[in-house]
């Protein structure tokens, strides 16, 4: 006996839970039943799940009879042809989709080679196991799968060509490569998801050697040359978006040239860019500070009387600035209505990206790394026939990290560009390895890829090959303009005093636990004082209740509430431990500070 589920819900029972599910299967198969059912017979619990709900997960499986498959080389054919579609093969029962409770009962074959009569099912490719940018890495299944995962990651964070339209697209913080270009190492999904349409990457000469030390942990090292003609080139688009908002009053924002009168104006030099309409115009040049867009809105808080008075009202100035550490170009103005009918202005600015020491590239098998050095053509290695490498990658990134998929690429690279066709790399059913290499013996080459280099500054040849190919090579969004901050003192937060949070805010650096280790390791504990003392205070204590008292800064005197004219002394703490104690006071708790002479 087995108890019948009809997803999740209890409907009855049977007498042969397998053969009723294998019947129900059948009845899928034949068309009967909707293919959207799956069933799975539990033999342990002696329970038949049938489930027809939404959200499920499911894959599609070849068909498989007494260890053959269903799908025939006809079907193939009439595939080919578009006699068949791939609605009819499920019809007809040679496709299905299987659930994560249905492959349970299921033996899936890899390949048809492997088929026995105890398998029944048949995988379509090995590369359905992957998701869509999984599957672009090339020879994935020679590399370990973290590195698999990592490198499909970073294929997301590629600069590249994201949409034909980005001319008037108003899109937060776009990245854009200018020469982007398709790998000559591919698999067959970039057919599929049509990568030429927007692509990123661009193929490029990687050296694996050591220059100088410059390419320790993971850092690789590019030629100037290379970023000269244009290597990993790109531009940073981001909008400043205005609105003019309405509020109760009848009172309005407007875009303008804020006159002298309105509150918080800036200074003459920071709206030199406005054009009468208070709006910039197309290719200024801005940097941090400078007005974008000119804009006043009414005064924060109005009395009663006030919203009515005859009187001037003062305006005060709500303009949308450069933040800190921002330069760019101004690229696209725009101005519109937004859904209320406000008066809307975006405008984007742009600013060109060329590679530099701290930016992040990547190759397809998440070996990443950021620039350590960028080296004068003229001092850069050479191969024997001339040939300059724009990357020199470090080679003690191979060994730990198992990404033979890395090398097989530089070989199969260097091959495709040589012989001017793409390589197919596709994970399970790439070109093979030998035969990529007996194509560059062909060539007149050495097949493992090694070549005689030259060093750049002195003319000698290296004492061993270094290995030279052609990489696909990613430039991530990660970059060093985006990043870089620094301060010295600036802004601070009203309520507890402390530096503001984050490079945008022009906030403060934190120094941890640790970071506090490393000075006092480095002899440099008086620092410490120094660093920790952001939001130091002097507040007078009163040494008989031990709460803290009140300085009269205008009769110069002190005194505690609670026991009136005390002793009182006054002590250096940080405004957040004062804050904490005004904190406690408000829970009705009684903070008694306890005071020790110094001596």
């Amino acid at each position: 006996m087995a108890d019948v589920y009809l997803s999740g819900k209890f409907v009855g029972t049977i007498d042969d839970g397998e053969a009723f599910a294998s019947s129900l299967r059948e009845e899928r198969r034949r068309g009967i039943l909707s293919e959207n059912i799956n069933v799975f017979y539990d033999s342990a619990a002696g329970e038949v799940h049938i489930e027809a709900g939404k959200g499920r997960l499911r894959r599609p499986l070849i068909v498989v009879r007494d260890g053959r498959p269903m799908l025939t080389p006809e079907h193939v054919d009439k595939l080919g042809r578009n006699e068949l579609k791939w609605s009819d093969l499920i019809r007809q029962g040679v496709i299905e989709y299987a659930d994560a409770a249905e492959e349970e009962n299921a033996l899936v074959a890899f390949f048809e080679e492997e088929l026995t009569t105890e398998h029944t099912h048949l995988e379509l490719t090995p590369l359905t196991m992957f998701g869509l940018v999984t599957s672009l890495v090339p020879y994935a299944n020679f590399n370990s799968a973290q590195k698999v995962n990592t490198g499909s990651k970073n294929q997301k964070q590629a600069l590249g060509f994201y949409a034909s339209n980005y001319m008037i697209r108003m899109d937060m913080d776009v990245n854009l490569l200018h020469n982007p270009q398709m790998p000559v190492v591919k698999s067959i999904m970039h057919d599929i998801s049509e990568y030429a349409k927007h692509p990123a990457g661009q193929n490029l000469v990687v050296a694996v050697m050591s220059y100088k030390g410059y390419n320790m942990e993971d850092a690789i090292i590019i030629n100037r040359g290379s970023i000269d003609r244009g290597m990993g080139r790109g531009s940073y688009y981001r909008p400043m978006i205005t609105e003019e908002l309405r509020y109760s009053g009848g009172l309005v924002d407007e875009v303008c040239i804020p006159s002298k009168d309105v509150k918080g104006f800036k200074s003459e030099k920071d709206y030199r860019f406005l054009e009468e309409d208070g709006i910039i115009y197309p290719e200024a040049q801005v940097k941090e500070g400078d007005v974008v867009i000119g804009k006043t809105s009414p005064p924060r808080f109005l009395s009663s009387m006030e919203q009515y008075s005859l009187s001037a009202e003062t305006r005060r100035e709500s303009s949308a600035t450069m933040k800190h550490g921002e330069e760019g170009i101004v690229d696209l103005v725009i101005i519109t209505e937004n859904n209320e009918g406000n008066k809307l202005v975006q405008v984007k600015i742009r600013d060109q990206r060329v590679p530099e020491v701290g930016d992040k590239f990547s190759s397809r098998h998440g070996q990443k790394g950021v620039v350590g050095l960028i080296v004068p053509e003229a001092d850069m290695p050479f191969t024997a026939s001339g040939i300059k490498p724009d990357i020199i990658f470090s080679p003690h990134s191979i060994p730990t990290r198992m990404t033979m998929a890395h090398l097989i690429e530089l070989i199969a690279g260097k091959a495709g560009a040589l012989l001017g066709r793409p390589i197919d790399g596709t994970v399970f059913d790439a070109e093979p390895e030998e035969s990529v290499r007996k194509e560059l013996l062909r060539l007149g080459f050495r097949d493992n890829g090694l070549e005689t280099v030259f060093n750049g500054e002195t003319g000698e040849a290296f004492e061993v090959g270094i290995f030279v190919g052609d990489m696909y090579y990613l430039r991530l969004k990660h970059m060093v303009a985006n990043k870089i901050h620094s301060r010295a003192r600036g802004p601070i937060q009203l309520l507890t005093r402390q530096p503001t949070e984050g490079r945008a805010k022009e906030g403060g650096l934190r120094l941890g636990e640790m970071e506090k280790d490393t000075f006092v390791a480095h002899g440099a504990a008086m620092l410490l004082k120094e660093r920790f003392d952001a939001d130091r205070t002097i507040v007078p204590v009163c040494e008989n209740c031990g709460m803290v008292a009140i300085y009269d800064e205008f009769k110069r005197r002190s005194y505690c509430q609670v026991c009136g004219e005390s002793s009182i002394s006054f002590i250096e703490v940080s405004y957040a431990f004062k804050l904490i104690l005004d904190e406690f006071k408000s829970l009705v708790l009684y903070p008694q500070l306890k005071l020790k002479t110094k001596y």
